[in-house]
């Protein structure tokens, strides 16, 4: 009698032993599935008539129509990136003779014995068509940068020469409104896509200049530990408390400068800029006093 309670024993032992060792094959098997679908999935090597539900278990099932619908999901999106390139590939294109030729004939117009209101009208013909390029090639900048069309590639470079470029490229403008345009020497360096931050400083300078009737622009570098702080001030009009938090809105003008130039997508398209790079911009400003954009490079 013991003898067969012994062996009975062990024959459970021995079939429990096998059901566990079955079991854990075949989770293994399941996983290593599953890991596999990962790997391809991750590899866009995905087919999803790989795996059978006779084969896989539920949870290999499901994620196999998981993986498959990611996939079309991601390919839909590659496809839309490709529309929304193309298509800012073309309105770039074909809006760049036209709004040539309307400021060309405009200038020529404006060379011309004209008198004083057929003078007025052709000053105002191409002030609106400097307008629109502005629009268009800011609108198309942007679109590229938020739909990740064109990417930054910060690497580390000096400030002093980018900063030097942006003050000849302002000069005349702000010599024309007698105003003075100053730049404080350094020798410091961030971590920045040159090129991409040049456009957007040069928006807020020129934001400086075209809200400031007199006084000065100056700009200066205060290096930190984590950051070279770019400050921009001037002494302008100055923005209310209320409006900080809006003028970085896309086409938001505040009522004090709605008859001034401008379409409102300078600084829109500025913080775009400075933020994909890792870095942030902060205002501080006084109605009637001036204002002063402080630019956060990462270091």
């Amino acid at each position: 009698m013991d003898n067969i309670i012994l062996i009975i024993g062990i024959f459970l032992i021995l079939a429990a032993c096998i059901i566990a060792v079955t079991e854990r094959l075949r989770s293994k098997r399941i996983l290593d599935s599953i890991e596999k679908m990962l790997h391809m999935a991750m590899n866009g090597e995905f087919p999803a008539e790989t795996f059978d539900e006779g084969r896989l278990s539920k949870l290999e099932s499901e994620l196999a129509a998981f993986l498959s619908s990611s996939s079309i999901s991601a390919k839909n999106i590659e496809n839309e990136r490709d529309k929304i390139k193309s298509l800012i590939s073309d309105i770039s294109h074909q809006t760049k003779t036209p709004i040539s030729n309307l400021i060309l004939y405009s200038e020529l117009l404006e060379n011309g014995e004209l008198s004083g209101v057929d003078r007025s009208n052709a000053e105002a013909i191409h002030a609106q068509a400097e307008k629109l390029r502005f629009l268009i090639d800011s609108l198309v900048k942007l679109s590229r940068l938020e739909n990740g069309i064109l990417a930054l590639e910060p690497q580390e470079v000096p400030l002093m020469p980018l900063l030097e470029d942006l003050v000849r490229q302002f000069e005349e403008k702000a010599e024309k409104k007698e105003l003075k345009l100053e730049l404080n020497k350094t020798d410091a360096k961030a971590v920045i896509d040159g090129k991409w931050t040049h456009e957007a400083l040069a928006n807020i300078v020129d934001n400086a200049i075209k809200y400031t009737e007199k006084g000065c622009i100056k700009i200066s570098v205060i290096p930190y530990e984590m950051f070279v702080r770019v400050d921009i001030s001037d002494t302008g009009i100055g923005i209310s408390e209320e409006e900080h938090t809006k003028i970085f809105k896309r086409f938001y003008r505040g009522s004090d400068v709605k008859q001034k130039e401008g379409v409102g997508i300078g600084l829109h398209l500025a913080r775009e800029i400075i933020s994909g790079e890792g870095g942030y911009i902060k205002l501080s400003s006084t109605p009637g006093e001036g204002s002063t954009f402080s630019v956060f490079l990462p270091r």
